[in-house]
């Protein structure tokens, strides 16, 4: 909005000729994301409390963490909204990404939001069913998918993605790449979901992802920089690093009550459209195949799930793990929570660096 607003006023005063430009548009979205938490988390954490929503537990969860019922929780609404304050003040409206940003970023948030609601209200810890969940998660990706694949604002290059370590090769997937695209943000919105069962995780995660990500959209939206790493120009691309640090702010924000012991949950109105915002940055970047990297803890902790569950039903009953996801095969070791998510932190970091090492290493 500012940027539309004031950009075209630099002709009266050369001071607006800032907002051209989008890392200070980017580094004022997340500043003012962190800011928005810490000024109206008490007001919504009161209101939440005041109406009695709390986090419902199953039966089925380890025991110490029954202790967590009641802890208010559809904290999501305050990031999402974070999220989209900065949007709407620092970036251009007119762009293709963003615009698919908020579309995703409002449809998730309100898929979470009736879920969580049915847990809260309804008293019924497992939410909405798996099946209606998934549906509206595919059908939300496909209409993404759709507009970026029939109406791309760059027609060259709008179904490929780059190759991981090797130079100047690209997968040019054609149609496919429209599954590709509906599979990847279904998948990283349920990831992020698993990887919210430990007080501080799944938040610090997407932060740290996001963070790494932001560099990914900005170099593939600079013309230089990108063609010196050879890898894929995508002119608009760098505009969704307003994005990516309005998340690093909200999740910055939210992390500061999140973290152990945790005084919010931000439920599935948070994780769901965190997880689809990763990975449409990643598909922004032309870099999802490198988001086994950058997104690798939330990988890790998928893979955990399928494993076991794969290894379960052809062994009938044998276990891989204690329990999955990942971080609860570790707490049933005896690790406490803070230093399951201190060390699942350093190893995003260290993912996030090898996975940015691999574009000098093509």
């Amino acid at each position: 909005m500012l940027y539309l607003l004031l950009s075209p006023l630099r002709k009266y005063w050369t001071g607006f000729n800032l907002f051209r430009y989008i890392t200070l548009r980017a580094f004022a979205g997340g500043a003012l994301a962190i800011i928005a938490v810490f000024a109206f988390y008490s007001l919504f954490a009161s209101f939440l409390k005041r109406h009695s929503i709390g986090q419902r537990v199953r039966e089925d969860v380890l025991p110490h963490h029954k202790n967590k019922t009641g802890i208010p929780t559809m904290g999501g609404i305050l990031i999402n909204l974070s999220i989209l304050t900065s949007l709407f003040l620092f970036a251009d409206l007119t762009n293709r990404y963003i615009q698919l940003a908020i579309f995703l970023l409002i449809s998730l948030g309100l898929l979470g939001f009736v879920d969580d609601y049915i847990k809260v209200r309804k008293k019924k810890p497992q939410g909405l069913r798996k099946r209606t969940k998934f549906i509206f998660q595919i059908l939300v990706s496909l209409l993404v998918a759709g507009v970026l694949y029939f109406f791309p604002t760059v027609p060259e290059v709008k179904a490929k993605t780059n190759f991981l370590l090797f130079k100047n090769i690209v997968l040019n997937l054609e149609i496919f790449y429209i599954l590709f695209v509906v599979l990847f943000i279904t998948g990283m919105s349920n990831a992020v979901n698993f990887a919210d069962g430990i007080d501080g995780l799944a938040i610090g995660l997407c932060g740290i992802s996001a963070g790494f990500l932001a560099g990914l959209v900005y170099i593939t939206g600079h013309i230089k920089i990108s063609h010196y790493l050879s890898i894929l120009y995508v002119s608009d691309a760098s505009e969704a690093g307003v994005l990516a640090l309005s998340m690093v702010g909200a999740t910055l924000g939210f992390l500061w009550y999140n973290s152990y012991p945790a005084e919010i949950f931000m439920g599935d109105t948070g994780s769901l459209p965190l997880g689809g915002l990763l990975a449409f940055l990643a598909i922004t970047a032309k870099q999802e195949i490198l988001f086994v990297f950058i997104g690798g803890v939330f990988i890790i902790e998928v893979a955990s799930v399928i494993i076991q569950v794969t290894y379960f039903r052809i062994t009938k009953g044998k276990r891989v793990f204690l329990m999955t996801p990942l971080h609860h095969h570790f707490e049933l070791k005896g690790w406490p929570e803070p230093k399951i998510t201190q060390r699942f932190f350093i190893l995003a970091f260290l993912f996030g660096i090898l996975g940015l090492a691999t574009l000098k290493i093509r």
